[in-house]
């Protein structure tokens, strides 16, 4: 009888022709949409370090003909590249931490049960997300308070995301026990002990989907410095970028020749470079957080 149940486990583990062909089918689409997606990236880099002319002649598949640092050596050159660099690290730390700070213990307040106008409150956090005050109110209001043209304007001003602290909300309701609070209140536990020591620590997920979520649009943010910004010193990476970007593009029309052409080969390259530069830090942490960003981003999005 073993045997006869064991033999019908292997016939029933047994995949049939059709399912065969179903299982190359949908990893022949995987593997393509992998590549769809990873080449681009990989062009850029090896862009970067290629000859500008083999890459405006298509030359350039899979590998660099020849190796250059050129576009690297013309990007570094620039005076403010290192201190705009530390500066949108430093906003990128500093406003993650602000943003967790904020946004989440509203998540968790407006998950509470017995918080009263809980209603209401999370109305108030939704009107944001498609009614806004405008450009100029929000630039009156910053230089009203006094952070016009300082690194807080980074940091506190944007910090508060109305749909964070709903995601946060959701992922309290499904993934926290209301038990593990009667239990905590049971033990003499505060709300903010019940907090810090409880809560948070099971919520390894969410504030990894938040963080991440906030450190990729402070990093990839330059509208704001844009804007906020005069000091140059103060200025994030991404904006000085663009700027070098721009003034390359104002100098290829001022010229003509080969003086134009060697211009136009300098932005190719420092064009290049500055994506591989600005995209490399915030790609490499992605990695760190998978497990928990694809965990959080499901409970907290979805359920309800």
């Amino acid at each position: 009888m073993e045997i006869a149940s064991r033999n019908k486990r292997k016939t029933h583990s047994k995949k049939t022709k059709n399912e065969v062909v179903f299982d190359i089918f949908i990893y022949g689409i995987a593997i393509l949409l992998i590549l769809l997606i990873v080449y681009p990236l990989w062009f850029v880099i090896i862009a970067s370090f290629s000859d500008p002319s083999d890459v405006a002649n298509g030359r350039i598949w899979f590998w660099p003909q020849e190796w250059r640092l050129d576009g690297y050596q013309k990007l570094f050159e620039q005076s403010l590249i290192w201190r705009s660099y530390l500066n949108t690290i430093l906003y990128t730390v500093a406003g993650t931490l602000f943003a967790l700070l904020v946004n989440i213990p509203a998540g968790y307040a407006l998950s509470r049960k017995d918080l009263y106008g809980r209603k209401f409150i999370a109305l108030v956090f939704v009107i944001p997300m498609f009614v806004s005050g405008g450009l100029i109110p929000i630039y009156l209001t910053v230089k009203a308070v006094g952070l016009l043209n300082n690194f807080w304007v980074m940091v506190i001003p944007f910090s508060v995301s109305s749909y964070n602290i709903i995601v946060a909300r959701t992922f309290f309701n499904n993934s926290i026990p209301e038990g593990l609070w009667e239990a905590a209140q049971i033990d003499g536990c505060s709300t903010i002990r019940y907090l810090t020591s409880i809560v948070l620590p099971l919520s390894k997920a969410i504030l990894a989907v938040i963080g991440l979520w906030t450190a990729v649009g402070i990093w990839n943010s330059w509208f704001n410095a844009l804007i906020y910004l005069q000091d140059e010193n103060l200025q994030p990476l991404q904006l000085i970028l663009r700027r070098l970007l721009i003034n390359n593009q104002m100098l290829q029309t001022q010229v003509s020749g080969s003086l134009a052409s060697e211009l136009r080969a300098t932005a190719d390259m420092m064009k290049y470079a500055a994506i591989v530069v600005s995209t490399a830090p915030i790609m490499m942490l992605y990695p760190f957080l998978q497990k928990y960003f694809n965990q959080g981003v499901m409970i907290g999005a979805i359920k309800e």
